[in-house]
């Protein structure tokens, strides 16, 4: 066995959004594009910050409520704080130590870099909208170009985000995305009808690693 991961998304669910997002662009000017990425960090610096509050933390209860000579509490804490590090290496555990406040800003961030390398920001109308959605930080963003925020604000997406997260969580990500889609084009088909603009963005799903 190779213990190759299932891809968060099967071939079958990605031609369905791709075929979706078609559908919605067929109703409005908007431009929709769909990325779903195994993580927008890293977050390297959990794992040597958990390894050095439990070694600061070891020695007190061991001085405090053990007669141990001090060889043996610091090759204890050396120990804990081995172990901690050892932990804190996988990559769930390390994403769960750090605030949710910083996860959903490092995804907001990714978010914004993405929409501006995947050409979102380039189109004719300025009607770009990405649909983004960070697995390992189980968050979903919305970033829209400027013709599209001028008649839709940020707060409108609030909503919808909620709903994709809630799917994401429980196994569901490719339907949560299907129905995000559509409410998404028939948001845009509200405030930007279709016009006489070409398709300029791809219609697939583009997965990040």
């Amino acid at each position: 066995m190779t213990g190759k991961a299932r891809p968060a998304l099967s071939l079958s669910e990605r031609a369905s959004i791709a075929a979706e997002i078609a559908r919605a662009e067929n109703a409005t000017s908007g431009e929709i594009v769909v990325l779903v990425a195994t993580r927008s960090g890293l977050y390297r610096s959990a794992a040597p910050v958990l390894a050095l509050l439990c070694a600061l933390a070891t020695p007190w209860p061991l001085i405090a409520f053990t007669v141990l000579p001090a060889a043996w509490i610091a090759a204890i804490q050396a120990a804990i704080a081995l172990a901690a590090l050892l932990i804190a290496m996988n990559e769930r555990v390390r994403t769960g130590l750090v605030p949710p406040t910083i996860r959903r800003h490092r995804v907001r961030d990714a978010a914004r870099r993405e929409f501006d390398a995947r050409g979102l920001a380039s189109t004719e109308g300025r009607t770009g909208v990405l649909i983004y959605v960070a697995l390992a930080e189980r968050h979903a963003e919305i970033v829209a170009d400027t013709a599209v925020r001028a008649r839709i604000a940020d707060e409108a997406w609030g909503e919808v985000l909620e709903e994709l997260t809630e799917a994401a969580a429980r196994g569901a990500l490719g339907p949560g995305l299907l129905a995000t889609v559509g409410r998404v084009g028939s948001m845009l088909a509200d405030a930007l009808p279709a016009g006489p603009n070409r398709n300029e963005l791809p219609n697939r799903v583009v997965l990040l690693d």
